[in-house]
């Protein structure tokens, strides 16, 4: 799955080691999606995939790629939504600025024989 949106906060990272004695570490982050009625989610990057929001900064705009998962603790259930490839979108919100036009810009007005000279 996937999805546009803009960054609205990179929280911060969180490590620690498992009780099988493995280290992890873990990314979160909110964007909020660009839509007609636009949603805040949270996704998260775990272990070597928590690089990915490195030279992203609020703000910017991201394709997210991302997996939802569930699982059961307890008798009661707990959702992730895992990112795992993000792409900055180029934003062409900064418009060009027309040059200003001069006389040589506008074409010749037509000579009265040339207008009943069609081409075809």
């Amino acid at each position: 799955m996937q999805v546009k949106g803009k960054i609205q906060q990179i929280l911060k990272l969180e490590s620690g080691v498992s009780q099988a004695g493995k280290e992890w570490k873990k990314q979160e982050f909110v964007i909020e999606t660009i839509e007609q009625f636009p949603r805040k989610i949270c996704f998260t990057l775990f272990n070597d995939k928590s690089s990915l929001i490195n030279g992203i900064s609020n703000g910017d705009e991201i394709e997210v790629y991302f997996n939802i998962e569930s699982r059961e603790f307890n008798g009661k259930w707990f959702h992730n939504i895992n990112a795992w490839k993000i792409d900055k979108l180029e934003t062409s919100n900064s418009l060009q600025p027309q040059p200003p036009l001069n006389l040589n810009d506008i074409p010749p007005e037509f000579a009265e024989d040339n207008v009943n000279d069609l081409p075809f």
